[in-house]
């Protein structure tokens, strides 16, 4: 059954069109720039452990750390995001994610390299959200889905292009020409953003919120809290997204190399597969959320329910490695799981007003890096635990499968009866609102 809680065209809702696309464009650009920052140190692991001279454990606190400065600064940001606006956020987080690139590229030692990879998180973290924002300040509520999904298609891209281009300027011209280059990038979108960016069209601008420090801090994270909807986001993008991220950003090339003897260029090609895959299921799940609100919840449990069958058949296969057709259908996968968390911000977003849209975002986004992270300090224990057993290390993930999916069914009528309101009361809005 069709419904058409998101679909409706709301009293007020921004008039979208090519002015919409430009601007939220540049805003696009600036999260593409920073994904290609974030993702960089995935084609330069080998390089950065010859250069800081460290081991792997050492190595894997790159990652951690990132995740961990990204994960924990969601909600901060999202309250920036709500009263600053987006685009002195997104200057701010450009500043830094830059400064953290040139850094890494200039770091004598691997102290300063840690250092400047945690601001480099820190101004990633800022992006994300922002762009959120963006969408919903510039096209109308109907386009919510789909826009939400073309961004997170230019955050694949951008590791498509960390994969293919940095990793070969990387081996033809070195770490400090390479990493600096990249930084020049972060220049160019500081410039079209302080240029070009506005928050809002014309006419459209937020109603005057009162920002009153720590009350408005607490108001903002409790009102948005309470509702199911933000709660409810949270654990689908905390269920979703965490398999394929651990699989891209640290585990996947040491399972396929050494658990599965593939070669290194071999893997790397798997790898691609789940951004590839990634990049054409974002499409489809926007366009078919967009057409039909109930396909959410489906959507995104199918996607887990997909994930934990492929990932038990490749760790129980009787057989000392799994075929390659197997992989294959794990890589293509895991594909899925970034899009399908991105239906949790279509959970968030209508179950909370323009002025909240910021922190309902951070705290929703705060999911899939919390679990990631939780999940590849799991895996790490239990590879020195067993002996580098995969098979046991890796089934933490239905752990955190098992915790979301049982959130998701708790709130999931709840945040059903509520939309069911909203659409109601919107209804009546409408009817009376004046010819």
């Amino acid at each position: 059954m069709r419904q058409s809680s998101a679909t409706t065209t709301l009293p007020g809702d921004p008039p979208g069109g090519r002015r919409a696309m430009a601007v939220w464009g540049i805003g696009v650009s600036v999260y593409f720039v920073a994904v290609i920052f974030r993702t960089s140190l995935g084609v330069a692991g080998l390089d950065a452990a010859d250069r800081f001279h460290v081991n792997a454990s050492a190595l894997s606190t790159f990652s951690i750390l990132q995740l961990l400065v990204y994960a924990g600064m969601q909600i901060p940001v999202g309250l920036l995001v709500d009263r600053l606006g987006t685009k002195e956020v997104l200057t701010i987080g450009v500043v830094l994610f830059t400064a953290g690139q040139l850094g890494f590229a200039f770091s004598p030692s691997y102290g300063m390299a840690l250092a400047s990879r945690a601001l480099l998180g820190c101004g990633d973290a800022m992006t994300f959200i922002s762009v959120l924002r963006l969408g919903t300040r510039w096209f109308p509520a109907r386009r919510g889905p789909l826009v939400a999904q073309l961004a997170g298609l230019a955050g694949m891209a951008g590791n498509l292009v960390s994969t293919l281009v940095l990793a070969r300027l990387l081996h033809g011209v070195g770490w400090t020409a390479a990493f600096a280059g990249s930084a020049l990038a972060g220049v160019v979108v500081l410039v079209l953003l302080l240029l070009f960016l506005k928050d809002h069209p014309e006419g459209h601008e937020p109603e005057p919120f009162p920002h009153q420090g720590a009350a408005y801090v607490r108001r903002q994270i409790a009102a948005s809290w309470r509702e199911p909807g933000t709660r409810l986001g949270l654990w689908v993008h905390f269920t979703t997204q965490f398999p394929a991220m651990v699989f891209l950003l640290l585990w996947g090339l040491p399972f396929l190399v050494q658990a599965q003897g593939l070669s290194r260029a071999t893997a790397g090609e798997l790898l691609t597969l789940v951004v590839l895959s990634n990049m054409v299921v974002g499409l489809v799940y926007g366009q078919i959320i967009a057409r039909h609100h109930a396909a959410r919840l489906p959507l995104a449990l199918g996607t887990v329910g997909a994930t934990a069958v492929v990932w038990a058949a490749t760790l129980a296969y009787p057989a000392d490695r799994a075929p390659m057709w197997l992989l294959i259908v794990l890589c293509t996968v895991l594909g899925f799981c970034g899009p399908a968390s991105m239906i949790g911000f279509d959970f968030a977003r209508p179950a909370n007003p323009a002025e909240r849209q910021g922190t309902a975002s951070g705290i929703t986004n705060m999911g899939g890096f919390v679990a990631s992270m939780t999940t590849l300090f799991a895996i790490g224990v239990l590879l020195d635990a067993t002996g580098d057993d995969y098979t046991v290390a890796f089934s933490a993930v239905f752990v955190l499968q098992a915790l979301g999916v049982g959130q998701i069914l708790r709130l999931r009528q709840r945040v059903a009866r509520r939309e069911r309101e909203r659409l109601v009361a919107s209804r009546v809005e409408t009817v009376h609102v004046p010819a």
